[in-house]
């Protein structure tokens, strides 16, 4: 299994923290953000590799990053090309230059480098391991304003996906999807045709809401925190959270 976490975005809703700072690289307990997602991602037996996919701006910061990155699993940083929000691939575009570049023929855990989260990523791979489906992550959440901002997953009686819509006007339920993906290695290529059919590549989310047309996906509840970062307020706020939790 391989592991790509998406961090060539721009995160200009954060200015002015990330003019010269990568979102993934901003500390909270003094410690990269990235840095919890590596660690979780090292404590899966299948894991062997991680891509870290970033944008020209920000790449020379991973790099040195990687160098000083916790656990033992390799990691390589590739370098999207963009240089601007203009620019930018989008998450799918990613994921597919990745992909291209690597020649990946491999289960894949997607994840993006702004997740801060408290839930295992070995529990969630267990689940897709018993599914033996591609997986999507996600929380119940109440705040019915609040899930127009996310990718809002449809399920029935079993936790099969029966729809999925990226920042829904009208959401069709209270299942908010996270930006943490298991994909089968059949399904890898389909991200290529998805992007070859000139579909969105911006949202994660976007591709698994084409997917679940094609094959089954499965939803993995999970029990634990994930915050969306978007704002200089609830970055902030999550710091204050979680200050001294390292000690």
């Amino acid at each position: 299994m391989k592991a790509i976490i998406l961090a060539a975005g721009y995160a200009t809703r954060l200015y002015p923290l990330t003019i010269n700072t990568a979102k993934a690289l901003l500390p909270i307990d003094n410690k990269p953000i990235i840095d919890y997602i590596v660690e979780e991602l090292n404590t899966i037996s299948e894991m062997d590799f991680i891509y870290v996919v970033s944008n020209s701006r920000f790449a020379p910061d991973f790099q040195k990053w990687a160098e000083t990155a916790p656990g033992t699993l390799p990691i390589e940083v590739i370098d999207d090309g963009t240089t601007s929000d203009g620019g930018k691939k989008g998450a799918v575009g990613d994921m597919g230059f990745v992909i291209a570049q690597k020649q990946l023929d491999d289960e894949l855990l997607v994840i993006a480098g702004d997740n801060f989260f408290t839930y295992s990523l070995k529990d969630y791979v267990a689940y897709y391991k018993e599914k033996n489906c591609d997986c999507v992550c996600v929380k119940k959440w109440e705040n019915r304003e609040e899930l127009k901002q996310f990718g809002v997953a449809l399920l029935d009686e079993n936790g099969k996906v029966i729809d999925i819509e990226e920042k829904p006007e009208e959401p069709k339920s209270d299942m908010a999807v996270f930006a943490t993906y298991l994909y089968h290695r059949d399904t890898v290529p389909m991200i290529l045709e998805y992007l070859a059919q000139g579909n969105n590549p911006d949202a994660p989310g976007n591709f698994p809401a084409w997917l679940y047309q094609r094959k089954d996906v499965y939803a993995y509840a999970f029990s634990g925190e994930c915050y969306d970062i978007g704002t200089p307020e609830s970055y902030y706020e999550v710091c204050r959270m979680y200050e001294g939790k390292n000690k």
